[in-house]
């Protein structure tokens, strides 16, 4: 059994402040969108801040992340700076990609995050890509693919997770499941248990509270040291929340949500809180 991470007050402190950040970074957007002032949609992350912060304190620079459509946090937690990921999203030219990846694109590969996706699951390849790359050179880093509970549903997702457990690549598989894929839970879209599909390729597979951002990193501190190690790939279910719609037009929800639903998670399962 592997000990857990020792922490001192700054490690506390600076996970607080981080996912206080990406908290931050989201109000902002969400009001950019509001005042007409950002070109096209973005997708909250407001809620799962638990998950970015946890999983990325655990990591070195030099390791890679992979990113979603759902990617501020990411990218926050990862340390991308906010005045090139604003401009990002307002298409300006000072932005990480010029301003041409806008809200689902950022890349930020200073930090070691390979980029963003729009397409559901797109990154599963480029996270298990970079893992053979780490693995063919010797390298020591290991790579993060985050995706949604919807994601699941892409056959990309096995093909690579096959090539993974027959390569022994560094890479983590970490599935935000916040309760729905787009507008339906995900109990509805996904049959059976979403650790046993990792499972089934001899990958080891963990669930986690999402909303403990102290249980995710302990977790994921254990795992990231094991994969750099060799003794990858490993899978991670997080069990978390979006507070806001799937995107910033997504504003009444109560056709598939409670209001009750969301105070609930708000009140008693704030990560921050």
């Amino acid at each position: 059994m592997a000990k857990p991470p020792k922490h001192n007050a700054e490690d506390y402190l600076r996970m607080y402040r981080q996912m206080v950040r990406i908290r931050t970074f989201e109000d902002n957007a969400n009001q950019l969108y509001l005042d007409a002032k950002m070109p096209g949609l973005t997708h909250m992350y407001s809620g799962e801040e638990a998950v970015a912060v946890g999983i990325c304190e655990a990591l070195m620079v030099t390791d890679k992340i992979t990113s979603t459509h759902r990617g501020h946090g990411h990218c926050v937690a990862k340390g991308a700076e906010f005045k090139e990921m604003f401009c990002e999203l307002l298409g300006k030219e000072e932005g990480y990609c010029r301003g041409k990846g806008g809200s689902m694109h950022i890349a930020d590969q200073s930090n070691g995050n390979l980029g963003a996706n729009a397409i559901v699951g797109g990154s599963m390849g480029i996270a298990t890509g970079s893992a053979l790359r780490a693995k063919l050179q010797g390298a020591d880093d290991v790579t993060v693919c985050f995706f949604g509970d919807g994601a699941t549903a892409q056959g990309l997702l096995y093909e690579v997770m096959n090539m993974a457990a027959l390569w022994k690549l560094p890479v983590i598989y970490a599935c935000e499941n916040n309760g729905y894929s787009e507008y339906t839970k995900t109990e509805e879209i996904a049959a059976g248990s979403i650790t046993g599909r990792a499972e089934a390729f001899g990958i080891e597979a963990h669930q986690v509270d999402g909303q403990d951002v102290l249980a995710v990193n302990k977790l994921a501190t254990d795992l990231v040291a094991r994969a750099r190690k060799g003794e990858g790939p490993f899978f991670i279910e997080l069990m978390t929340y979006r507070y806001h719609g799937h995107h910033v037009g997504d504003i009444n929800r109560a056709y598939y949500r409670s209001k009750e639903e969301e105070a609930e998670w708000k009140t008693s399962r704030d990560p921050i809180a």
